[in-house]
């Protein structure tokens, strides 16, 4: 891969970031990346170590998370409020990604987290994928 291709890369993957609550299809990011569809992912999985898809909604468990955990907003509306569309589907993945419902995350107590910096809270709260490793122990 090329450094033109990774900047390009750069850019859709700025733009998840960015918008991960907007509707964002891999045909929007490749076009934003100026690629085909099929050379879009298969660079993006080669630059990044997964999809373009993962990616996104692991941007949006992250989201996700912030919200449940300021707890004023119900399941469903931070399912909606993060950009999925199923709340089916955003509960199999938040489950999949976090190791527990939304619901028993939002209930769980996370004043501990309240004095934690939020650049160090981000670094230990990211879902992890099975097979990944997660931040090491501080304790």
């Amino acid at each position: 891969m090329n450094l033109e291709d990774l900047v390009l890369l750069r850019r859709a993957r700025d733009l998840m970031d960015r918008e991960y609550a907007k509707p964002l299809d891999v045909a929007a990011l490749a076009q934003v990346a100026h690629m085909s569809m099929g050379h879009f992912a298969r660079s993006f999985r080669s630059a990044y170590g997964e999809t373009p898809y993962s990616y996104l909604m692991t941007r949006r468990i992250e989201r996700a998370k912030a919200l449940l955990r300021r707890g004023d907003l119900s399941v469903t509306e931070v399912c909606f409020a993060v950009g999925c569309t199923s709340l089916g589907s955003f509960s199999s993945r938040f489950t999949e990604l976090v190791g527990e419902s939304p619901s028993a995350y939002r209930a769980r107590d996370h004043g501990e987290a309240a004095a934690i910096p939020a650049c160090v809270a981000k670094i230990y709260t990211r879902p992890v994928r099975n097979g990944e490793a997660k931040p090491p122990s501080r304790r």
